[in-house]
């Protein structure tokens, strides 16, 4: 993306195709958090693509010298390394009522911002933005994930799907009870 400065020499037709285009990108993540919030979890798995990968690696704490091995890669250890298939099955076991962590089911808010588009080819875009996921479960039992993903989106019928999902927390030590949310 462009900085300020650099955007005042991009064409005022090109400004309002990318501020249309982030629009989009937005509602888009906007709409996909409603839809785990409110549980409509196969709504939310129609939103990846066949082929999509959903990665969430582990976060160790490194030297500074190190923090090219912070993460870990793909092959690795993750808390997450799901396709659609695999995604798919978590939400049967959801909807199945045999699922323990999830029943009675948590509460969740999901909130997307700092929204950028880091590369855009016209059909793909890579998009990176920060959340903040708050659950709370049973009657007192509260848990945060803060973080960032990095998507690819591929643009489909007026839309987009996820192809790729690399989900970023801030967290080293994972303190809830479960993972058995969606981010």
């Amino acid at each position: 993306m462009q900085t300020a400065n650099k955007m005042e020499a991009v064409p005022r037709e090109d400004r309002i195709a990318a501020m249309l285009l982030h629009y989009e990108i937005e509602r888009f993540y906007y709409d996909e958090a409603a839809l785990l919030d409110s549980h409509r979890y196969e709504e939310w798995l129609a939103l990846f693509a066949d082929d999509a990968r959903y990665f969430m690696p582990i976060r160790r704490t490194r030297m500074q010298r190190e923090l090219d091995k912070e993460f870990t890669k793909p092959g690795e250890m993750a808390f997450f390394d799901d396709t659609k298939t695999l995604l798919a099955g978590r939400i049967k076991k959801l909807g199945s009522g045999r699922s323990w962590a999830e029943d009675p089911p948590s509460r969740t808010r999901h909130l997307i911002t700092n929204i950028r588009i880091l590369k855009d080819d016209g059909r793909t875009f890579e998009v990176e933005s920060n959340f903040h996921l708050y659950r709370t479960r049973l009657n007192s039992e509260e848990t945060s994930w803060i973080g960032s993903r990095r998507d690819v989106l591929r643009r489909v019928e007026g839309s987009f799907q996820i192809v790729d999902r690399k989900i970023f927390l801030e967290q080293t030590v994972l303190l809830s009870r479960n993972l058995s949310n969606f981010f």
